[in-house]
């Protein structure tokens, strides 16, 4: 267990799947996150997904849990390359509890295990350039745009730019 001045980061549990399900099956979060066409997903494949991530050795997921121990969103470290050192990241908190600075001390936790325990060199992600409140969080944490996919994504009948972020363990303070 990781933690941080608002939240901690722990292993999936089994009671924390049906949640997980619930929120990574909502319409709105699914537009903000997914870059497919944004059907619902199959639950099956969702309650699956911890165990699948935790089965290898590129991809590590954490449940996201308040200080006082509410599961409250999943936090990934995914396509790490081990030989160059660098990982992707996500996150998903879940819409009530959403602006309230905990996704931000999630991912500075993370950060902190991935370039501290891991040794890793950076990390980087993608985000959507009309997802405001996610990028105000990738700012605060340090994470620095690297490019720019011009109009990479079909929403709403327009197409929306996509930015690559990305941080270096050099250039993170914690």
């Amino acid at each position: 267990m990781f933690t941080g001045e608002k939240v901690r980061l722990r292993a999936f549990r089994e009671e924390d799947t049906d949640r997980f399900v619930e929120w990574e099956s909502d319409l709105e979060t699914r537009l903000l996150m997914d870059d497919g066409i944004p059907f619902p997903p199959q639950p099956d494949k969702l309650r699956s997904l911890p165990e699948t991530l935790a089965s290898g050795e590129d991809a590590f997921l954490f449940a996201v849990e308040t200080l006082g121990g509410e599961f409250i969103g999943s936090l990934a470290l995914f396509d790490v390359n081990w030989h160059h050192r660098f990982a992707r990241i996500g996150i998903s908190i879940g819409k009530p509890h959403q602006g309230k600075g905990y996704g931000s001390d999630a991912i500075r936790i993370l950060t902190r295990f991935a370039f501290r325990q891991m040794n890793l060199r950076k990390l980087k992600l993608t985000v959507f350039a009309f997802n405001r409140r996610a990028i105000r969080a990738y700012q605060k944490c340090g994470f620095r745009v690297e490019g720019i996919l011009r109009e990479e994504l079909y929403r709403n009948g327009q197409y929306h730019d996509v930015l690559v972020r990305g941080l270096l363990r050099s250039d993170f303070p914690h």
